[in-house]
């Protein structure tokens, strides 16, 4: 599980005719919008976590090379309808760097040889401590990746431990360490709040931790009980319960203690220091198009959403026989495009254009009457009141 925004896409139309690019490359009809950002799933973990309720798989070392032989074969197919030329790349998962150094040479290396990335910025890597060796860090750095996210998520070993994680505390900085030793100069830390039995002076001692440490970003999450997740379950037995007064006051916590640090709370749930933005996932929050590669994995373009087969087994065998590896997909109206837009908008610093709130003045006007909006240069912003309360805001426009 990483902070990689991959919701609500929306998949591509026909196919169109192919010609040499740049540098022998095949590239789409000019006539086709270009994909400007990429996410990647590899869905393997050493471990399955009983929070997460991504598509994920234990790990297994038989099926991971012929694996990334589809990754590869799926792109290749994109390639022939539409221009690939992106702005960022995300792989995210499950837990990418559970590959091994080889088969990860292999797989970027095979996205370096098929794609123009003249016009990269950013390339995040999720990976979890420990599973980062100094040489497999060396690689991804000579390969291109420029961020890693690292998913830390406490610093209790007890809770690390409640969390399924397969690190403890000393792992983490020693991870850290390896990081930056090979000249990663952006590293995202994630972490995890409202957990079962967590106090507000455990959480805090993560969040100055994690500042002492100096990473770049810092993603914060409050966990959710999702379904097919085994803390769902317990939760459903009442042996978890969620309490909604406590975890506000771990979101105003966690609000005052990495602003004071010098990070800016530019979206809900992250956080970074001048220049250190995410990229990639700054373009799902203003509604750009993204393609998604791998299985279960979501796309969005123009009007239209699909996602993936979510069975790593089965897109595999797709992929490989030169079949499409699409399991749905649906219209999107304009309407679902404006909701999703203003959801989205509003959970970031630079908030919604009122135009797009036009239709809903006695919403918004309410809003601010309740110090939950503000309006600023012509874009209504969530107050530090409402950011608490991002959510419930963000429902009345729907």
């Amino acid at each position: 599980m990483g902070e990689a925004a991959n919701h609500n896409p929306r998949t591509v139309g026909d196919a169109v005719s192919v010609s040499p690019g740049r540098n022998g490359k095949l590239t789409a009809s000019p006539t086709e919008d270009t994909v400007r950002h990429l996410y990647v799933h590899i869905p393997f973990c050493a471990r399955i976590c009983p929070y997460c309720a991504f598509y994920k798989e234990l790990l297994d070392r038989s099926q991971t090379q012929r694996f990334c032989e589809a990754i590869l074969a799926e792109l290749r197919q994109e390639a022939k309808k539409r221009p690939l030329r992106p702005s960022t790349i995300y792989f995210g998962g499950g837990t990418p760097t559970a590959l091994t150094t080889q088969q990860l040479e292999f797989l970027l290396g095979g996205f370096r040889k098929e794609l123009d990335l003249a016009e990269l910025v950013e390339w995040t890597m999720e990976a979890n401590p420990g599973s980062v060796s100094a040489q497999k860090a060396a690689l991804l750095r000579k390969l291109g990746v420029t961020r890693i996210s690292l998913g830390i998520q406490s610093w209790d070993d007890d809770l690390l431990k409640l969390l399924g994680r397969d690190h403890r505390e000393t792992h983490l900085r020693e991870s850290f360490q390896i990081l930056r030793e090979v000249g990663f100069a952006s590293v995202n830390v994630d972490l995890m709040f409202g957990l079962p039995g967590q106090t507000l002076e455990q959480w805090r001692t993560t969040l100055k931790k994690t500042v002492a440490l100096g990473p770049d970003h810092i993603s914060t999450y409050c966990l959710t009980y999702e379904e097919d997740t085994e803390f769902f379950l317990r939760h459903a037995r009442g042996e978890f319960r969620q309490d909604s007064d406590s975890d506000a006051e771990f979101f105003q916590t966690t609000m005052s203690i990495l602003e004071a640090a010098g990070y800016e709370h530019y979206e809900i749930s992250n956080y970074a220091r001048h220049g250190f933005q995410s990229a990639h996932n700054r373009a799902y929050w203003s509604g750009a198009d993204y393609l998604g590669i791998g299985p279960s994995a979501f796309s969005t373009i123009g009007m239209k959403r699909r996602q993936n087969v979510p069975d790593f087994r089965r897109y595999a065998d797709a992929v490989l026989a030169g079949k499409s590896p699409i399991n749905s997909g649906e219209d999107l109206t304009p309407e679902m495009k404006r909701a999703e837009k203003i959801a989205l908008a509003l959970r970031t610093n630079d908030g919604a254009p009122a135009k797009l709130l036009e239709t809903f003045q006695n919403e918004t006007r309410e809003f601010v009457r309740l110090g939950l909006l503000q309006r600023v240069n012509g874009n209504f912003i969530l107050t530090r009141a409402g950011k608490a309360l991002a959510d419930s805001v963000a429902e009345a426009f729907v």
